[in-house]
């Protein structure tokens, strides 16, 4: 027995270990899978892409909980943080392919939202799935419309590009035509126009008619190759591409404000759209130049010199030939270099991708966003502007991109926002023909001139003139070169003629002589309002003899007479410089006709102008008989008694002048000291008139100075 009961120990022995084995293995099953739990709620992220990625064809999808556990873990992410570029690769690849199902796949593209950049391959291989021609058009537009989105966060584009054709193929799809286009346009490099790609374009535009996609894309393989490209195309085109980015613009925003990242993004990409369709308001959102980045991969087999690399200018001319224009042209506006290289290779596709970058950017967000007044939101337009005006004076001429802009812009402009910046784009437009600078310029100004304060007209002459000076500057050195027609462009065929840039001058003067004299009516003739209009006028007098334009415009009355009786003495020399210079350039036109050198085509009526203004300048400052019979200034002597001023003959003269009067004054007391009794009458007897003379233009009247001694002949001993 005792061995039976010693044989039972021995047995239960083993018994015990083999169930506190069991215990330790189902201990540890717990402790790994608590681990896991708490795993799954340390990273509930990593583990829903990771299941993602492990989603495979013919995965049930209606009723799949875990499934739309994770995608809603994975698009909360994506709308608040936005994507890391390794999980873009792996959604877009588990959307593009279906595995998860078609609804399933616009879902995604839908949050596919970058919080860095975009990797090339997850392109390429979505535009492999995309040439498989499983997914519906509906998801294969919206695909190509992302990639639109997100092109300028692609971290480079030489692998993109070696599919081109794939992508080229896709222009025959009707749905899918306008976004092939886009995209087409962005990529399009010199090595990409073909004979049998125009030859496609052409029999599509063919069926569907000139559509503005296909105007813009055929327009950019003229530019590399014209020699294939025989179609004449509008030289001020349209956008032909819609912004269709709306889809994912507001989440990029909001990742991009959240992040703030380092990665430049185009501008287009990080404007709020709007809030109320129906609202007429603006809102301007991160209107930033985006930085330099290169369009090829830093391993690309291809010789590339960056232009992000570029440290002086000795640079830039040792690698001009090798220099690869950047991913994002609107980076060129930032950079001092990048303007010199594209100011010296002239590169016609390089300016068409800018303006088409400015377009996009001002056209398509700047005008139809809604204002919050935000004073952040405007520094930030401020600042863009800023640059393009920047860039447009350093290249020395305008962008057609941005006169679009305006003439559309001054439609709704409410005289205000941005006013400095907006105003000095106004003054770089090109020349244009009278009939299209009336209507797209003159008269939307014309409405904001007349309801707005005094300082906005002057801001608005003072624009004008300077356009003016850009245009006549121009005229003179295209008459330089011998040449009759002048280019609207230097990137562009149009040209005028000299009597078509006449027309538009005297359009221009015609135009701000209106302004001038209703707004000096309504100003109660404000002394910064005249002197503006005084400053325009001393552009228009030298036109002749400093920038050889045969024509000359005399000012308004409404201009010259408020200037000739002015309370302050500066616009009096002034007007007394402007008609000293017009004095100059009508003699050397009448001797010029005279000696038949050239036919200035001067009317006789600008002579007969000229000859009244001086006339009526002469006698009331000089002969003191400022009312003469017969001129525009009669007035009835009946209502010049009720009056009751003691001799009003001689009340402009150069003593009794408004603005000269004080001077009278201090003169008269300098002389005779001693006297009591002012008696401005005694300054004209004898030596002491020179000496008054002397006295005045001693303080720095240069322009009566000049007007004084050539029209009277005399001059202080």
């Amino acid at each position: 027995m005792a061995d039976l009961s010693n044989l039972t120990g021995l047995v239960s022995e083993p018994s015990g270990e083999i169930d506190s084995s069991v215990s330790s293995a189902s201990n540890r099953s717990l402790r790994l899978a608590e681990k896991e739990k708490r795993k799954a709620k340390a990273d509930p992220f990593g583990l829903a892409v990771k299941y993602l990625s492990q989603v495979e064809a013919g995965t049930v999808v209606r009723g799949n909980d875990e499934l739309e556990r994770n995608l809603v873990v994975v698009e909360t992410v994506a709308l608040s943080k936005g994507l890391p570029p390794e999980v873009i690769t792996v959604l877009l690849d588990m959307a593009l392919s279906l595995n998860a199902g078609t609804v399933n796949c616009t879902r995604v593209l839908k949050f596919l939202i970058p919080a860095t950049v975009v990797p090339q391959e997850a392109i390429v291989k979505g535009v492999s799935w995309l040439c498989v021609g499983k997914m519906p058009m509906n998801a294969q537009v919206l695909f190509v419309r992302w990639v639109l989105t997100v092109f300028d966060l692609i971290d480079c584009k030489d692998n993109l590009r070696s599919i081109y054709g794939f992508i080229f193929s896709f222009v025959t799809e009707e749905n899918l035509c306008p976004f092939i286009c886009h995209l087409l346009y962005l990529l399009t490099m010199r090595e990409h126009v073909h004979p049998y790609r125009v030859r496609k374009l052409l029999d599509i535009q063919a069926k569907m008619g000139r559509q503005p996609f296909l105007t813009q894309l055929l327009a950019l393989y003229k530019v590399f190759r014209p020699d294939l490209v025989t179609l004449s195309l509008p030289s001020r085109a349209r956008t032909g591409f819609k912004n269709h980015s709306s889809t994912w613009k507001v989440a990029l925003s909001a990742v991009q404000k959240k992040n703030k990242s380092a990665v430049s993004v185009d501008q287009s990409l990080t404007l709020d759209v709007k809030e109320k369709p129906s609202s007429r308001k603006r809102k301007l959102h991160h209107l930033a130049i985006p930085s330099l980045s290169s369009a090829f991969d830093s391993n690309s087999s291809k010789k590339v010199f960056r232009l992000q690399e570029l440290q002086s200018f000795k640079e830039l001319l040792e690698n001009i030939h090798h220099i690869e224009l950047p991913a994002q042209m609107g980076s060129l506006l930032g950079s001092a270099l990048a303007l010199h290289y594209l100011d010296c290779v002239q590169d016609e596709s390089a300016f068409l991708r800018l303006n088409f970058w400015l377009g996009h950017s001002l056209q398509e967000e700047f005008l139809l966003c809604p204002v919050d007044g935000s004073s952040d939101n405007t520094s930030e337009a401020c600042r863009f502007l800023s640059t393009v005006l920047f860039s447009q004076q350093f290249l020395q001429e305008g962008f057609s991109s941005t006169e679009s802009f305006l003439y559309k812009f001054l439609r709704v402009w409410d005289g205000s926002l941005l006013r400095p910046q907006i105003l000095d784009l106004l003054s770089d437009i090109p020349l244009m023909p009278s009939f299209y600078v009336h209507k797209l310029l003159f008269e939307p100004l014309k409405q904001l001139y007349f309801t707005s304060t005094v300082f906005f007209k002057c801001s608005v002459i003072e624009c004008l003139n300077s356009m003016l000076v850009k245009w006549l500057t121009w005229h003179s050195v295209s008459a330089s070169d011998g040449g009759l027609d002048i280019s609207l462009n230097s990137n562009s065929t149009m040209t005028m003629t000299l009597s078509g840039f006449m027309d538009s001058v005297m359009e221009l003067v015609h135009f701000v002589g209106l302004l001038a004299s209703e707004g000096l009516r309504l100003e109660n003739c404000h002394i910064l309002l005249l002197n503006q209009s005084l400053a325009f006028y001393e552009t228009v007098c030298d036109m002749f003899v400093k920038y050889s334009l045969p024509l000359i415009i005399m000012p308004p009355a409404g201009v010259f007479y408020p200037a000739l009786f002015a309370t302050d003495s500066i616009s009096v020399d002034r007007l007394g410089y402007i008609m000293y210079r017009y004095r100059k350039n009508l003699t050397l036109a009448k001797k010029q006709e005279q000696q038949r050198e050239k036919t200035p085509h001067i009317s006789r009526n600008t002579y007969n102008e000229f000859n009244r203004n001086l006339q009526a300048m002469v006698n009331s400052m000089w002969n003191s008989w400022w009312c003469i019979p017969g001129s525009d200034l009669e007035i009835d002597k009946e209502l010049i008694a009720l009056s009751k001023v003691a001799e009003p003959w001689c009340r402009f003269d150069l003593i009794h002048h408004p603005a000269l009067f004080s001077y009278a004054i201090e003169f008269h007391q300098r002389c005779w000291p001693e006297r009591k009794d002012v008696d401005l009458g005694s300054i004209k007897t004898g030596k002491y008139w020179n000496w008054y003379m002397e006295f005045l233009f001693n303080q720095g009247f240069d322009g009566l100075k000049n007007f004084i001694q050539t029209n009277t002949g005399t001059a202080p001993h």
